[in-house]
């Protein structure tokens, strides 16, 4: 084993492969771009893949494979999951008793051989091979990913498509319709958005982001709340994918100048997702966001959400009463709509009359009466919410209560026998209320209608495949009031991983503070005292858990790091 190894840069320089200069605009569009340096160094002409495979070879001593003609056994092969072969660059060519031989892209990369000996309990053995030819292999031997059968790796389709004569629209020219529909038809585009599509949805992606540059188009994902860029294509596809998207989501492709919404759904490996489409025209060109709406999140139970035991009860109690107004607040992508339908869903029995209205309707649920507002016909949420209640509903949901007319309805309606569920933009439980009361509704009307109110906020789970166990500071846990001895406390933080893609973390949950309105609070909403007073009351008389307390009992339970809960909370 080499001590204080060198990088690839460093090695280029020493074997007179590249000069100084070189290397400074390389690292620089490593820093500007993102993913492996070696990628950077090829496709923009710098030095040539078999110099950096010597190169590797030369200083670590190590021998080169051609894969090209490599037979490998698929048992073996897949000892190393496909998400870390592709994230890695590499694939196992050959296992002899606890020793695993890997041919890799980068045998550099110490992180990938910890990650792959910790995954798998095996000894690694690293042997060179081109970038390329592991894709290729990659492709070859994990076939039964949809997206690999499909088309490849992303960086194949990327160079098949940058060679197809798809000419350039500049935003003032016209635009060759028939062109552009049969551009976008062809097996090329079609074959990279079902890979950006499927590979977003391995990658357990929210959302995917397509955004047009004056060069390029950069596509990014949002994983974990986070966004990062996954792929930069060629800017003479823009149209052609703008309009296949368009296709696919039931718009009209002759429109380039006003905002349009659809949807789609696809099927991966037995699994159907919707999609959420919005086309915004900007600068350069139209840019898409898609929303995954994975019905796997309507079965979520209550129980799963991050409730603590004694807010799950209450909740649970506030869920059973026959009418009444129950209110989740939190600002947009706190997983407001997920805790909605996780309540919807269990109260979906025959017996019931459940009417939604909604903005977008996001998940389409048998069962439940769902309305989509239209304001452009005069369709918004206090006018569908006013005809919802000659439909005799049991249970009544409104995506959000936006203004008085709307939360007027809403609160009259849990007073006349219907469960009603809704959402509002409030930093905490508390706050709704005030806020109701700042719309214009009457305080008497609030006190009588509303039984519970649930604030929220998603927090990051520590990935469980890197997760290690470290002692917290005893400065930390006295600055945070909490009166533990730090020896007697052990925290968790992730690693970072290839399963997480070495941010640490992989997967949410919520965080919530869940206030049941008793008799006290009502009298004290009559009253118009302050949302602060409320929550003093809350706190010390019906021990209330306000979010960041949630935290940081999730924080000292391992589920999450301390960092974490201070992003995702504010200081009481």
């Amino acid at each position: 084993m080499h001590k204080g190894r060198k990088r690839l840069n460093e090695l280029l320089l020493d074997y007179n492969l590249i000069d100084a200069k070189d290397v400074s605009r390389a690292l620089a569009l490593h820093h500007k771009k993102g993913g492996q340096l070696a990628t950077i160094l090829v496709e923009e002409g710098f030095v040539k893949e078999e110099d950096i495979v010597n190169c590797f070879c030369r200083y670590l001593n190590i021998p080169p494979i051609n894969l090209s003609k490599f037979k490998g056994r698929e048992e073996i092969i897949k000892i190393i999951p496909e998400h870390v072969a592709r994230h890695y660059r590499l694939i196992c060519v050959s296992q002899t008793g606890n020793m695993l031989t890997v041919a890799m892209s980068d045998p550099l990369n110490v992180l990938a051989i910890d990650d792959i000996k910790a995954l798998t309990g095996y000894d690694i053995t690293p042997v060179v091979a081109p970038l390329n030819d592991i894709s290729t292999a990659i492709d070859r031997f994990y076939h039964h990913k949809e997206e690999a059968k499909a088309s490849g790796s992303l960086g194949d389709l990327v160079k098949e498509i940058s060679d197809e004569d798809i000419q350039i629209v500049k935003e003032q020219e016209q635009i060759d319709i028939g062109e552009v529909i049969r551009s976008s038809s062809e097996a090329p585009i079609v074959k990279m958005i079902d890979a950006l599509i499927a590979e977003a949805l391995i990658k357990r992606a929210s959302d995917i982001h397509i955004e047009p540059y004056e060069t390029d188009i950069r596509i990014r994902y949002r994983i974990d709340g986070s966004l990062s860029e996954a792929v930069r294509l060629p800017k003479k596809v823009q149209n052609a994918i703008t309009a296949r998207l368009k296709i696919m989501s039931n718009m009209d492709i002759t429109q380039r100048l006003i905002p349009q919404d659809g949807r789609f759904k696809v099927k991966l490996e037995e699994k159907e997702v919707d999609f959420r489409v919005s086309v915004l025209p900007i600068s350069f060109g139209e840019k898409v966001v898609m929303r995954a709406l994975d019905k796997a999140n309507l079965s979520i139970g209550l129980e799963v959400l991050g409730f603590l035991p004694e807010a799950l009860d209450a909740f649970q109690y506030a869920v059973s009463r026959p009418y009444g107004m129950i209110l989740v607040t939190g600002p947009t992508g706190s997983g407001k709509s997920t805790t909605l339908y996780s309540v919807l869903n269990k109260l979906n029995l025959p017996e019931r009359n459940i009417i939604t209205v909604e903005d977008p309707v996001e998940y389409q649920v048998e069962g439940i009466t769902q309305v989509q507002v239209k304001p452009d016909i005069g369709l918004n949420f206090s006018q569908a919410l006013r005809s919802i209640l000659r439909q005799n509903p049991d249970v009544l949901m409104v995506g959000e209560i936006r203004d008085f007319e709307t939360a007027d309805i809403a609160v009259k309606a849990a007073l006349t026998g219907a469960l009603l569920l809704s959402t509002l933009h409030t930093n905490d439980a508390p706050g709704a209320i005030t806020r109701l009361i700042d719309m214009g509704v009457e305080p008497f009307l609030i006190a009588s209608s509303i039984i519970a109110v649930a604030a929220q906020r998603l927090a990051r789970k520590i990935c469980p495949d890197c997760k290690e166990p470290y002692k917290v500071p005893q400065s930390v846990l006295d600055r945070l009031e909490l009166h533990l001895d730090s020896s007697e406390v052990t925290v968790y933080r992730g690693r970072g991983c290839g399963k997480c893609g070495k941010s640490g973390y992989r997967g949410r949950f919520a965080l919530l503070e869940i206030m049941v309105v008793n008799d006290e609070i009502r009298s004290m909403v009559m009253q118009r005292c302050s949302s602060d007073e409320i929550k003093r009351y809350a706190r010390s008389k019906l021990h209330m858990s306000s979010l960041r307390d949630t935290g940081i009992k999730k924080f000292l339970d391992g589920q999450t790091t301390l960092e974490e809960v201070l992003r995702v909370t504010s200081k009481e």
